[in-house]
Parts: C-alpha cells; structure tokens; sequence
C-alpha cells in the first residue's frame, strides 16, 4: 500500500485529500506544517509528498529545496497551491517537484497525478552540493558571501586549500543550473589542442582540479584554450591544494598561466578551522547515506559526535564522511558511541605505523623508496575508501599520474570511482 503524505496548513484541504485517497486505498499522513513534514518524512520515508507552497513557518519551495540538498529527495514531490504562477511551477521543477497541482483540485486531476507520479521510478538519493555541507561557523558564512559576491560573473576563480576540504563543492556552487558542467579525469587533452574540451563546456563551466600537477605541456595546451574560453563563453573554474604562487617562482608553473586562471581566488577553510561544525556535518553525512542506502538506520551519540569535534581531520571533509561511514557499518546496535568512533580514528594511523614499522631499511635507496609509496599509496586509498579522486587529491597528483605510478608499483588500482 503506497503511503502518501500530505501537508498543507489549511485542516480543509488536510481532511479532504486524506479521505479522497483514503477511499483510492492509499495509506494517507498529514502535516499541517514543514516542521510535521520533515519529522514525518525522516520516519516513514512516504512513497509521495503532496505539498503547499504557501505555509506559515517555511513556504514549500524552500522544504523542497531543503530535501534535495540534504539527499532526501527520493519521493516525488508535487506541488500545490491556490495562487500559482508559472515562475514558481518552473521552480519547484527545476528543484526537483515531480509536478504541480493548483487549488481547486479537481478529483479527477488529483488521482491521475497522483497515479502517475507513484508509478514514476523514484528519484535516486544524490544530494544537490549545497554550501551546508561545508557548515555555518563564521569562516564558512565569509566564505560563503565571496561565493555568493562572484557567482554571477565569468571571471575565472582559482579555489585553494587542503586536500579533501571542499573545493569541488565550492566550484558545484559557482556553476550556473542548466548549463554544461565538464570536470575531466584527465587532462592530457590539453597536450593536443583542447578543442573538444572547449566545446562540451560551451556556455557553461569547465572545472579543473589539482593543477598544480598539469605539466609544462599541459599548462602551455591550457594557455592556449584560453582565448577559446572567453569565445565560446565558458567558465573557467581550478583548483589547487599546492601554493601555485611559490610553484611559479621556483620555475615549475607558467606564470602566463598562473594569471589567467588566478584572477580571483578563494581559500577554502580546513575542518579544524571551524570545529564547532563537525557534529552537524557528521550527522548530515549519516543522513545521506542512509537515504542512499549506504549504511543502516543509526544515529550518533553525544559522547560520539564529541569526539568526532576534538580529532584533528587532517583529511579533512573527505576523511570525516570516511570515518562516519565506517562506525555506521561497522558498530553495533542503532547508537553510534564513542567507543566506534575511537575504533575508526585510531584505524586511521595504525595500519601505516605498523606497516612503516617493517620496512626493511637494508635496501638500495630506490628500493627502500618504492617500498616506502607501496603502503603510502595503499594507506591513502584504504583511508578514502578507494575513491581514486579523493586519494589523487590527496596525495597531490592528477589522476592519470596517480594511476601510473600504482601500476609502475605493482598495485592494482580499484574500480574507478564515479
């Protein structure tokens, strides 16, 4: 029996859709508000949301907006309301409403609405990049308000600072909807001439990581595109987890390059700058991978989220959805506790002290040195759970690099992350 929930704050339009779908042999819940809905949602995860745009304590437009974000849009969703316009119905679509129903509701709209959408495959639970993952202390409001300040223009950004803190996420944020998004795995592409490169993103954003790690005939194939860029009106976004200003001086980056990528840029803060975030960003990670089906149903405990708050995150981001993941699969019973959480942190050192521990110390050099970046390469893709992304960034080297050197090393590389 497919549950349907509806909210509205007129108690009217409640009782009258609950019993027209009652008598269709729907299992029905009523929400008078957004605060009802959400609690409702978080414990039935109902099959379809009949939602009001225009209530008292949140309009529905911004608790649609709120269940896409964190990951909890896996119900189609629509929309009603008796003032509807078609600015607001765009909207709510491009949100992700399934569709849009305008007071009065005749019978015979509703149930083949409603039908429709209930047959409709439900949207799978990948969470729009929204600035709440990265917190709210005050480095990540400022941060947030120089977003905010350059996101309607095409100048290029240059976004820095440690591995696994958010610059992707941020460079998600300055990109226009509806237009090309291109973020390539490789860029030796800009060894030849880019043009395909160029075309994909047209009108819209090219995102490109970590380069620090382009090579001088990358960075000059790059150079070269960017004339192409400014015609075909696309946006260039980089980033870097290495000072390209110091690279530049000691000879290793074009510094041609350097200002034309760099005319803006923004730091993004490390997780140990804004500590007070850690328990709600902790808690936010868990929810999503439950609506993803990643892990099964927990939460964590006070003590738990405490300790999470007092650990360094020298990973940062990438290393706290890690660590969450971890005591999610891994513990026991529908409470995270502490002792999880200090189980998976101190997982996090020991396998590299104990296998550094037993490096043998008697080899050649070049020897003892690959043995060396056999358990630095194996420690980093077991600490992010083989998202090869990640560990490249991490480890400070574009993905083709990183997937040679585990070959020249005689590791084989996990499947390729998505």
């Amino acid at each position: 029996m497919s549950q349907i929930l509806v909210v509205d704050d007129e108690v009217g339009i409640r009782e009258l859709l609950s019993e027209i779908l009652g008598e269709e042999g729907y299992q029905v819940r009523l929400a008078e508000n957004a605060g009802e809905a959400r609690l409702i949602r978080s414990r039935t995860r109902p099959d379809l949301v009949l939602l009001d745009i225009w209530m008292p304590d949140m309009d529905g437009i911004t608790l649609l907006k709120e269940w896409a974000t964190s990951g909890q849009l896996t119900m189609p969703v629509v929309m009603m309301s008796g003032h509807g316009t078609i600015d607001t119905a765009v909207e709510a679509t491009r949100i992700g409403a399934y569709g849009f129903l305008e007071k009065p509701i005749a019978l015979k709209k509703l149930l083949t609405t409603v039908g429709q959408a209930l047959r409709t495959p439900s949207p799978t639970a990948q969470p729009t990049l929204d600035m709440a993952y990265l917190g709210k202390a005050a480095v990540i409001a400022e941060l947030r308000r120089q977003l905010e300040t350059v996101k309607n223009v095409t100048t290029a950004v240059l976004l820095t600072g440690e591995p696994g803190c958010g610059k992707a996420l941020c460079a998600r944020f300055l990109h226009q909807p509806n237009t090309a998004w291109v973020a390539p795995e490789s860029y030796g592409i800009f060894e030849d001439t880019g043009d395909d490169l160029v075309e994909q993103a047209a009108e819209g954003t090219l995102f490109l990581r970590g380069v620090s790690e382009l090579t001088p005939e990358q960075q000059r194939g790059l150079l070269a595109q960017i004339p192409r860029l400014e015609q075909r009106h696309v946006r260039l976004l980089c980033s870097s987890s290495k000072p390209l200003a110091r690279l530049v001086a000691e000879g290793s980056f074009d510094a041609r390059l350097y200002s034309a990528i760099s005319p803006i840029q923004l730091r993004v803060p490390s997780l140990r700058e804004h500590p007070e975030d850690v328990p709600d960003l902790a808690k936010l990670i868990l929810e999503r991978c439950i609506e993803r089906k990643e892990v099964p149903p927990r939460r964590f405990s006070t003590a738990a989220l405490n300790a999470l708050r007092v650990y360094d995150w020298p990973g940062n981001l990438a290393e706290l959805e890690n660590v969450v993941k971890s005591t999610a699969l891994l513990g026991a019973g529908n409470e995270i506790g502490v002792s999880d959480v200090n189980n998976a942190l101190s997982r996090l050192e020991a396998p590299v002290g104990r296998a550094l521990g037993t490096l043998p110390l008697d080899l050649a050099l070049r020897e003892a040195r690959d043995a060396f970046e056999r358990v630095y390469f194996s420690y980093h893709i077991s600490r992010e759970a083989a998202n090869m992304s990640r560990v490249a960034e991490r480890v400070g080297l574009e993905r083709t690099h990183l997937y040679r050197k585990l070959k020249q090393l005689g590791i084989k590389p996990p499947r390729r992350d998505q």
